[in-house]
Order: C-alpha cells, then structure tokens, then sequence
C-alpha cells in the first residue's frame, strides 16, 4: 500500500460533489490517493435548481490537484435511469466500487420556513422528500451491487444533525434529516453479512459556499461574521472537517466499530486527531443541543 496515498487504486463515488460537504469529501479522498467520480447535476454548461456557480468538473480539477483523480459526472439521482448509467459507467471502467458517499440533498429551494406542512406547498414538500430521500435509495439500489462484489466496502450517508435532535422547522426538512441518519443504520444491518460498513455523518455549523454569501464574507474573512446566527457561527468549520473525517474513515481497518452509527464531523476529528483546513479544531459539539434548541423554538410556526 502506497502510504502516502492508502487510497491509490481504490474507486470512490461521491454522489452530490458540486458543492459543500460532497466536494470537501471528494477532495479529501482525492488527497489520499482515491479515484472519485463526483456526481452532480451542475456542469458548466447548465446550472440546477439550487442557481449556484460550483460545478461538478471544478469538484474533478480539486481532485486532481489533490493528488486523486477526479471524474465529473452529470447525473440527477432522482432520476434512476442517470444512476443506473453512472453505475453502468463505473462497472465498465474500473469494476469495482470501494466507497460510496451519499451527499444528495437539493431541497433548498423548496423549503418555506416556519410553515405548517398545510400551510407550505404540497408540492414543495414532495420534492424536498423526493430530493432528500427517494435519491439516496436510488443510488443504493444501483450502487451496492458493485459495492458489495469489492468487499470491504464502505457507505456514508451525509446528513444534518444526529438522530432526535430537536424540530428542524419545516416538516418535510426535518423528515429528510431524519431519514438519513436511519438509512446508514439500516444500510448497516443490511450490508454487514457483506462485509461492508455503512453508516452516517453530519457536519456541525458548516461554512459552506451558500452560508459564507449568506452572512457577507469568505474563508478568508468569516470571523467578521463571528457573532452571526446568537454567536454560534464562531463554532462553524470548513467542509473539509467532515471530509477529511470521511477520508480517515475510508483508511481505517476497524471502522466496522462505527456500522449503524450517526458520527459528527467533531467524533471524527477526535477519533483520528485531525485539524480544519485552516488548523483550526472546531467542536461543534460542545454546542450543538443548544444551538438546536435555540432554532427549534424560534421555528415553531406562530398561530395568527
């Protein structure tokens, strides 16, 4: 094994890698040698619902430069004939599947906060189900098989919190977010007569893309936004937290220890003694039941 790169010759998908935790974790692979086809629905000739600029070939070129080899893939999960192709894809130029990382989401632009679920879009509330949850069985339904025929495979779901945090604000949200944290535990029981490992993992406060435009700052100046959201953006981290966490993940022999679990970006930087990508150790941990707390009443939709 390549210690520097223990990944080198390994094949990793990383479904939703146009942006945020998905490309962090692309990335993280790529640094340790892994091939990692990054999946998205943003390319540079044509942008999704979510209306950002990431794409899925700058996600490849971060690979890359990180000493992986990266693979920009258009593909809507969603939509089981682009899952089934991709996976058709992989089989054909690699033949094996070593990790799969579930990081579809897309259900920002349907979510309507602080409304009853008679009150938001019933619409709106499908496709958040529809983008959050029917994408990811999409994807294990095609994925596994090759998964499973490698061996020691292993499986993250990506989610938002751990399980029975408190009421994320919008039914369909807080459903999604739910599910996925049970999806890894279920994948757990399944996969394990396989060999395999599957679990979940969540971030805390992340400084996404979306969230650093959101406040008016970048990586560079985020600390200026630090009193942000009751002070509580002081404790954010980069998306190379959880990244680098799932990449340790991939490395380790006994991971197995972690099936069915729900593992923040915190455990794992405690578990394998890892920084940020700015040095930094956030723990956002130590805060994130009150955090939650905080936002579940200031959530509650108000009778008029």
């Amino acid at each position: 094994m390549n210690t520097a790169r223990p990944l080198t010759g390994r094949v990793a998908l990383v479904a939703g890698a146009t942006r945020g935790c998905g490309r962090a974790i692309a990335v993280e692979l790529g640094a340790l040698g892994a091939t990692v086809y990054g999946s998205g629905r943003t390319t540079r000739d044509g942008r999704s619902e979510m209306d950002r600029p990431e794409t899925i070939e700058d996600t490849a070129e971060l690979v890359d430069a990180a000493g992986g080899t990266g693979i920009p893939v258009r593909c809507d999960h969603s939509q089981e004939a682009d899952v089934a192709a991709l996976m058709d894809r992989i089989r054909s130029e690699h033949g094996r599947l070593d990790v799969l990382v579930n990081d579809v989401w897309g259900g920002d632009p349907f979510t309507r906060w602080v409304k009853g679920v008679w009150e938001h879009p019933l619409e709106d509330t499908l496709r958040i189900v529809r983008n959050g949850i029917e994408t990811h069985l999409i994807t294990a339904h095609h994925a596994l098989p090759l998964l499973i025929e490698t061996g020691d495979g292993l499986v993250v779901e990506v989610g938002d919190g751990k399980a029975g945090v408190p009421f994320r604000g919008v039914v369909a949200y807080d459903h999604v977010k739910e599910a996925v944290v049970r999806l890894g535990y279920s994948l757990a029981a399944e996969l394990r007569p396989y060999g395999a490992t599957a679990l979940s993992v969540t971030p805390g406060f992340l400084r996404s893309e979306a969230m650093l435009e959101h406040f008016g700052v970048t990586e560079e100046t985020w600390r200026d936004a630090a009193d942000a959201h009751g002070g509580y953006f002081r404790h954010s981290e980069t998306p190379h937290l959880l990244g680098r966490g799932v990449a340790a993940l991939a490395v380790d022999p006994d991971r197995a220890r972690f099936a069915g679990q729900c593992l923040g970006s915190w455990d794992l930087m405690h578990t394998y003694g890892f920084s940020d990508a700015d040095g930094e150790r956030p723990d956002w941990g130590t805060v994130d039941a009150e955090a939650r707390a905080a936002d579940a009443e200031a959530a509650l939709p108000t009778a008029e």
